[in-house]
């Protein structure tokens, strides 16, 4: 008899191990608050960029983000029923902005890398990028190949720090000097501190020939091809969301528009 009680008792404390961890997880499932629900809550979406045209800018005398990337987010955002508030990051540290929760997403013509995607929860891609080589023009009419680029004696490229460019010119071997900034390489090359500079062919487009502040500088060869995504915090339901406002804003042709205004070339 007292067997079985001893067994009839041991069967009750299992059940009750097993309730209690239940409630525990179903209370813990109930705690965590999503990022798409503390968006809506505070009314706004943070998203992590530095300052880059085409994708994020300002034009001069003026406080407004524009670009690609800036009217791109506030049209997800204003389906999403929340405002956008830019922030201005390290780009080296964006994984820790995300992760700290100091933004939201990073949203900055972000090349979708192995480290991006062992990082962030990252959208579907959304537009195409090439990693080029800027140089003066004159010089530039030379280059044909990496190649061609290795072979100038005392070669130096600026690249911004923690970039995809950054990561090319490691892969091809070339001696750097890293920057901030992926426009402030382009102020190293205009000033003869380096020969070279490594930036997204989105920028070189916007900012380099004729009609541009750096109108002697060209692109000299292509190293790489990319696509851009955005990168939410792992395990976010924000990047669901934002891929579906990005679906709706393709079919009605929002996306279409801005990629001719920019100058981006999309992802069918």
């Amino acid at each position: 008899m007292k067997k079985i009680i001893a067994l009839v008792l041991s069967v009750l404390l299992i059940a009750m191990a097993f309730v209690g961890c239940a409630a525990k997880t179903d209370s813990a499932a109930t705690d965590k608050v999503s990022d798409i629900e503390t968006i809506k809550q505070n009314g706004k979406i943070v998203v992590g960029i530095t300052e880059y045209a085409p994708m994020d800018y300002k034009e001069n005398g003026s406080d407004e983000w524009i670009g690609f990337d800036a009217d791109l987010a506030r049209a997800v955002a204003q389906k999403l029923g929340v405002e956008v508030e830019f922030k201005v990051i390290d780009w080296d540290n964006k994984f820790l902005e995300l992760n700290t929760k100091a933004i939201d997403c990073i949203w900055n013509g972000m090349t979708i890398t192995d480290e991006v995607e062992k990082n962030t929860s990252v959208t579907d891609a959304y537009a195409r990028n090439r990693q080029v080589v800027v140089m003066k023009k004159d010089e530039a009419a030379k280059i044909k190949s990496v190649d061609d680029l290795k072979a100038i004696e005392n070669l130096t490229v600026a690249v911004e720090n923690g970039s995809s460019g950054q990561g090319v010119a490691e892969e091809n071997e070339l001696n750097t000097v890293a920057v901030t900034a992926q426009s402030d390489t382009l102020l190293e090359v205009n000033s003869g501190s380096v020969q070279a500079a490594i930036i997204d062919s989105t920028m070189a487009a916007a900012m380099t020939g004729e009609g541009t502040d750096y109108s002697d500088l060209a692109v000299a060869t292509v190293l790489s091809e990319e696509q851009y995504g955005i990168g939410c915090r792992k395990g976010s339901d924000l990047t669901a969301e934002i891929n579906a406002a990005i679906k709706e804003l393709k079919d009605n042709g929002t996306m279409k528009g801005l990629s001719e205004k920019y100058q981006v070339e999309l992802i069918d």
